[in-house]
């Protein structure tokens, strides 16, 4: 780092009871006092460069040896002033980049400019500021860092403004032109990050050799450094993304599972209370939040939920909340399901995880819109441009757009899987509402699930954690399984599940059967509880149905909803029909004394009370039949 040397006298000040004084055969007549020291000193040197103190001890009276001045205000305290005190002596004094802030502001104050002695200390620091600070890239780190002290004498003297303006030209300039001096980058120790993974320091990369050294700098004045950075537009986002990350795992505390704050570097001094710490931290998460670039990717989703998991314990801002809320939302598909799990501070809930912010997060990303059509749209116009250009523009366009929309496609696949990992996560929560988890389940469309493996997982813990739901309520959590997505496993695992209502147990058998109907090409005998529920709405359940085709795909609208079924052609839609008006029997069936039920309802009472038996009469059945085959 680059220093001058002003001055050629030997040091001779000393100090005597309490008094800084100077090595002289003419004895002192100025006393000086700064900050509760003394010092004893001589006019001529002084006066001769400060033209604060001519005006001083011309208001003052003087004694009849001494001439005392009060300096209560001094900026840099006495190291500053002795430093300026020496300067007019003729004694050799050191400026680098650690004392430059101090000398120019400490000179500043005394007035020594040029009008009062040419070549004064204000010239000479000026000179070696503007010709070698602000051209070494460590020098001008350093010196806006020591501007901390000096707030508001930095403002009014252009130091901080000067720094942040060569910090910004330097970054936007290739490393290879930048003097360097020293770089924190080259230290080669690991920081711990905010959730308490190792940040690399000694593997910056050379295009973000800058992130590092600008990390130290306090959140106020790296704020406004980033900002004339960002504001140059030659550093792409992702470099401003990670510089982000690398200044939040450098200042933001390590943030535990459960919520806890471990702080390493809580507060600047003892007297720092605890609620100070969290709103420092605050202000500084808030910031940094502020400093994301617009750019979709520019940091990954996995930070940007440790600083949404931040901002929850931090109490950040509502705005900064659904902020970060938004931008996750973007590229949720980059997220896993730890990093969802968001613990809860809030006095009004009891719930483990913070499923409102979540909520929040999938509700944005089913705002976004990111489905765009699979083939351009037609027009007059279009059709008549389309038509002078080549086939080989047309298939590129095609291909671009259903590109575009197969990624689309797929995030929200990815998404699907996403969720049904966080539910099964949350479902182990006792204090979990039935309705926020049913609104998390139905929050990604239906095509996105390929398979409700996952989700009946989710349900059975939601059951095992919950065992006082009631009938009612157990039918309306089973109602988003659809178990025609089941597996063979899952199924085999529902079949023997008594935590399930009745009426999924019955579908599960049911589409088993039909799972096998279709692999063996025919009809096998269905048991004979389901023969009698269909026999008693009229239907005969010996004619065999159509063949199930394996290219064909149910309809939309024939998903369990009774409106899509006003004409059954099967045994299959019926049974469906059947099974959908048992929930109205649930409610209905019960005469005003309590007593009766109909005999459909009968019909499902009929089923044996272990459905695992019933099961294995289905594989006895399927197994015999294509034995014959």
């Amino acid at each position: 780092m680059k220093f001058m040397k002003l001055g050629s006298r030997p040091d001779t000040f000393y100090t005597s009871e309490a008094v800084r004084s100077i090595s002289s055969e003419v004895s002192s007549d100025l006393i000086i006092q700064v900050k509760g020291t003394r010092y004893l000193l001589h006019k001529f040197p002084l006066l001769s460069k400060c033209l604060r103190l001519q005006r001083l001890c011309s208001e003052s009276p003087e004694s009849s040896q001494h001439q005392i001045v009060q300096l209560p205000d001094f900026p840099g305290g006495i190291d500053a002033f002795e430093l300026c005190a020496k300067f007019c002596y003729g004694i050799t004094i050191t400026l680098s980049a650690y004392n430059i802030v101090a000398a120019r502001c400490a000179a500043e104050y005394l007035q020594m400019t040029e009008d009062v002695e040419k070549g004064n200390l204000i010239y000479k620091i000026e000179v070696f500021f503007n010709s070698c600070i602000l051209h070494g890239w460590r020098d001008s780190i350093v010196t806006l860092q020591s501007t901390k002290a000096f707030p508001l004498w930095s403002e009014d003297l252009g130091i901080t403004s000067r720094c942040i303006e060569a910090i910004a030209s330097k970054v936007l300039t290739h490393p290879s032109k930048v003097s360097l001096s020293h770089s924190y980058s080259r230290r080669g120790r690991d920081d711990i990050s905010c959730n308490g993974a190792e940040s690399q320091r000694h593997k910056a990369s050379t295009k973000g050799w800058w992130a590092e050294d600008m990390a130290e700098l306090g959140i106020d004045l790296y704020w406004r450094t980033m900002i004339a950075i960002k504001s140059g537009g030659k550093i792409p986002s992702n470099l401003v993304g990670e510089a982000l990350k690398i200044y939040a795992s450098r200042w933001l505390p390590n943030i535990s599972r459960n919520g806890r704050i471990n702080n390493h570097e809580a507060s600047d001094s003892d007297s720092d209370s605890a609620t100070e710490v969290t709103s420092k931290h605050r202000l500084l998460l808030e910031s940094i939040i502020s400093l994301l670039p617009a750019e979709k990717g520019s940091v990954s989703c996995s930070f940007l939920l440790k600083l949404l998991k931040a901002a929850n314990i931090l109490n950040a801002s509502s705005s900064s909340k659904m902020e970060l809320a938004r931008r996750v939302a973007l590229q949720l598909e980059e997220a896993t399901v730890s990093d969802l799990l968001i613990p809860c501070l809030s006095y009004t809930s009891d719930t483990l995880y913070d499923v409102d912010i979540v909520m929040t997060i999938l509700e944005q990303f089913k705002l976004q819109g990111q489905s765009p059509p699979t083939s351009p749209p037609r027009s007059k116009l279009g059709f008549e441009r389309r038509r002078s250009r080549s086939a080989e523009n047309i298939n590129f366009e095609l291909q671009e757009s259903r590109r575009s929309s197969s990624a689309s496609h797929g995030s929200k696949l990815k998404v699907a899987k996403l969720v049904d990992g966080y539910l099964q996560e949350i479902a182990k929560d006792v204090n979990l509402p039935l309705s926020k988890f049913i609104t998390i389940a139905e929050s990604v469309p239906e095509f996105s699930r390929l398979d409700h493996d996952d989700l009946y997982r989710a349900i059975d813990i939601y059951l095992k954690a919950h065992p006082d739901l009631n009938k009612c309520e157990r039918k309306r959590l089973c109602r988003i399984l659809d178990c025609k997505k089941l597996s063979m496993e899952a199924c085999m695992h529902a079949a023997r599940n008594e935590l399930l209502p009745l009426r999924v147990v019955v579908q599960v058998l049911f589409f088993e059967q039909a799972r096998a109907t279709m692999a063996g090409g025919k009809m096998t005998e269905l048991p004979s509880n389901i023969k009698a529920l269909l026999a008693g709405h009229g239907i005969d359940p010996s004619r065999p149905p159509p063949p199930l085709s394996t290219t064909s795909t149910i309809p939309g609208d024939d998903q369990w909803s009774i409106p899509g079924l006003k004409s059954p052609k099967s045994k299959l839609s019926t049974l469906r029909m059947k099974l959908a008006e048992d929930d109205e029997l649930d409610e209905n069936d019960l005469h005003p004394d309590g007593m009766g039920r109909t005999s459909k309802f009968k019909a499902f009472c009929a089923l044996p009370a272990r459905p695992k038996k019933m099961f294995s009469k289905l594989l006895s059945i399927n197994r015999s039949s294509s034995e014959k085959n």
